[in-house]
């Protein structure tokens, strides 16, 4: 049994849309259960996204509904409370009653997973909720929370005194929902369980769910896993101890107070009730002094953590951060597989829940952590008698622990990923469905595959593309406020310069991602799913003939060409380049090539635009000359100097000619633009430029 999904509603920053989160799927569940002899965190569920998109509401919210913890107005996302408002207003003004209003609530919908081998036992504590359809047919159960108001007529009452009020003294809009969370905030809530059909059932979640979080930054003080071990260790020796040894101990702790209790009075206790008879009578100020220690006094102090370093014991906080934050998880993770129940089978679903381990850790630490999570927790519980049943879900903002969970498993299964659109939290569930459009169960890739299915073949290969080439870029993906496809260095390093001086564009985490078109397709289904905007800017790669080529000719129209841009035709829906578009702009991607003339002339590549674009700058003359001196020469001379207008009439020729030498191009560019200072002279060609136009719309929206 495992918790498979969860729904947030009106929580905090979740709002009624993209608000599930998947931890687990039946399939890679079974597989790991067949595979692993001890059942400990079947499946590592990973929640990832940039600071403040709800990573750890996810956890505080699975927290709140399993413990009951009391819900305020606090949790409540302000959005829905303010067009809560607004309509509470409208109905108002019309009607002068509040008779068919939505009453403020929170909803939680969980489902729970299990296998098709489940016992009696087994499902007992889901009883309630159990439908039999859901049960042969989905393997699940679900079972929706709701937070709502106890005495909804009472609130109607207030909330109408509130309005009348705000009728009569014409208060703003800020002092408005001022008062409306006053009003929530003085309003009592409660929790209400409810069966996938509607019917209210009595229950506590408690019974069925158990929740053991690991909060970040664990490290609060020099002492912090000598304190820890300490608690694990008491509890493990109290829990180990039969009678007769807990009676010999008690015997032990009896025999010592009563030794340090006549030791305190025979060399203490006396000489300080003298000292003290100088100033009052014996009598008033008479006391005793007796040793008290106990079995727990004596464990709560009986550890001391140490580093080992050779045949040295070093204190523990002089070893770093990282090692010691650390060994907080793995102690934590120790205490509870001490405490949980020391019965082989149990019918409850376990979580554990690991906040931003990377805390301190450097990068290769935090890659080998989720790398090796499940098999430290393995080792820690050989020899024990328990079936531990657990799953984990790690929430992190780290590309390193992104990116070991992606290879190290092989896939992008049970990686939530999290962003914000508008004011709400938004999930995006990864899987490699959604990755590479389309099927992409292993075992039906190889039955197709022997069919000779083209399509499953090319589509397994894909993605086994975008797992292996991900490595290199997953944080820029993942954490980037927008992305930019590039296809050379020339582009790369350019453009990196252009935004770097562009006041609006250069306050964004902006990532230039360098990867030929065709390859660059493999990315666009994720790049739509993450939702960040993304430039794709591309080359129009106009076919030419033979002939064409070795004479070096200028496109002057694009009748009855096509390209051979993969990108293109695959967004065109053609490689005919007839009356083609200008760009392309699909969702949050806008495609950029050289769909204009740019003095008269077709660009094929970008550094044929950046010829045509500043063919009369002294800047570009400059670089040509210094890349390809004896070229430039033979071009340009005249009898009365240098001819500008041949550099745009052979800019195909400097284009094929700089095909070896695209890095020195660039550089030399950027070396001659950091000197100068003449960013303001040299341009950009008009597709880049557009393109940039839109980023910048995107990401002020």
């Amino acid at each position: 049994m495992y918790l498979k999904s969860l729904t947030i509603n009106n929580f905090r920053k979740f709002g009624t849309t993209e608000n599930t989160i998947e931890f687990v799927d039946g399939t890679s569940h079974r597989k790991e259960l067949e595979e692993n002899e001890i059942n400990v965190a079947p499946t590592t569920t990973l929640i990832v996204g940039k600071n403040n998109t709800g990573k750890t509401t996810i956890v505080q919210a699975l927290e709140k509904i399993i413990k009951e913890n009391n819900f305020d107005v606090n949790d409540f996302n302000f959005v829905y409370l303010k067009k809560l408002l607004v309509s509470y207003e409208e109905t108002f003004s019309r009607t002068y009653e509040l008779e068919n209003i939505e009453i403020p609530y929170l909803k939680f919908i969980i489902k729970i997973g299990f296998e098709d081998n489940h016992t009696t036992d087994l499902l007992g504590n889901l009883a309630p909720f159990l439908i039999i359809d859901n049960v042969t047919k989905e393997n699940e159960v679900e079972i929706t929370i709701k937070v709502e108001i106890k005495e909804t007529e009472l609130f109607r009452q207030e909330l109408i005194k509130l309005l009348q009020k705000e009728n009569d003294e014409k208060e703003n809009n800020q002092k408005k929902f001022t008062s409306f969370i006053k009003v929530l905030g003085e309003t009592d809530f409660e929790v209400n369980y409810y069966r996938q059909n509607g019917d209210l059932v009595k229950y506590n979640l408690k019974n069925l769910i158990d929740i053991t979080a690991v909060k970040a930054n664990i490290v609060d003080s020099d002492i912090s896993l000598t304190k820890a071990f300490n608690k694990i260790i008491k509890y493990r020796y109290k829990s180990l101890l039969d009678d007769k040894e807990k009676e010999d101990f008690e015997k032990l702790l009896d025999d010592t107070n009563t030794q340090f209790t006549n030791n305190i009075r025979k060399h203490h206790t006396k000489s300080i009730i003298e000292s003290l008879s100088k100033i009052e009578s014996r009598e008033k100020l008479s006391f005793s002094l007796t040793a008290d220690l106990t079995l727990e006094s004596v464990m709560n102090n009986l550890i001391k953590y140490e580093y080992v370093e050779g045949n040295i014991h070093i204190p523990e906080n002089q070893f770093g951060l990282g090692y010691t934050n650390l060994m907080m998880i793995i102690a934590e993770l120790v205490d509870y597989m001490e405490r949980y129940p020391d019965k082989s089978f149990n019918s409850m679903v376990n979580i554990i829940s690991i906040e931003e381990p990377e805390t301190y850790m450097h990068p290769q630490m935090q890659e080998l952590f989720i790398k090796n999570i499940n098999e430290a927790i393995k080792s820690l519980l050989e020899g024990k008698e328990k079936n531990i049943n657990s799953q984990l879900i790690i929430t992190t903002h780290s590309s390193h622990i992104l990116n070991s969970k992606i290879h190290s498993g092989n896939t992008f299964n049970n990686i939530n990923y999290l962003t914000t659109k508008g004011h709400y939290t938004q999930v995006i569930k990864l899987n490699d469905d959604n990755v590479i459009n389309g099927k992409n169960d292993k075992d039906e890739v190889k039955k197709a595959s022997k069919e000779d299915t083209k399509e499953d073949n090319t589509r397994l290969e894909e993605l086994n593309f975008l797992k292996k080439h991900i490595k290199y870029k997953v944080s820029e993906l993942f954490f980037a406020d927008a992305i930019i496809f590039v296809e050379g260095i020339t582009e790369e390093t350019l453009i990196k310069y252009f935004i770097d001086n562009d006041e609006g564009l250069n306050k964004y985490y902006i990532t230039i991602f360098n990867i030929d078109g065709s390859h660059g397709l493999v990315y666009h289904d994720l790049i739509k799913l993450l939702q960040v905007p993304t430039l794709i800017i591309t080359d129009i790669d106009i076919k030419r003939e033979k002939d064409e080529k070795k004479e070096f000719k200028q496109i002057q129209e694009l009748t009855g060409r096509v390209t051979t841009n993969k990108t293109i035709e695959k967004y065109n829906e053609s490689n005919s380049l007839d009356s083609i578009e200008p760009f392309f702009e699909t969702e949050n991607i806008y495609i950029a090539f050289q769909s204009e003339k740019i003095e008269k002339y077709y660009a094929t590549s970008f550094e044929e635009a950046l010829i045509l674009t500043n063919y009369d700058n002294p800047l570009m003359n400059s670089v040509l000359k210094k890349v390809r001196k004896q070229i430039y020469n033979n071009i340009t001379a005249t009898e009365t100097g240098v001819d500008y207008n041949k550099v745009k009439n052979s800019s195909y020729y400097f284009q094929k000619k700089l095909d070896k030498a695209k890095s020195n191009f660039a550089n030399t560019i950027l070396s001659e633009l950091i000197i100068s200072e003449e960013i303001d002279n040299f341009k950009l060609p008009i597709y880049i430029t557009k393109g940039l136009e839109w980023l910048t719309k995107e990401l002020t929206k």
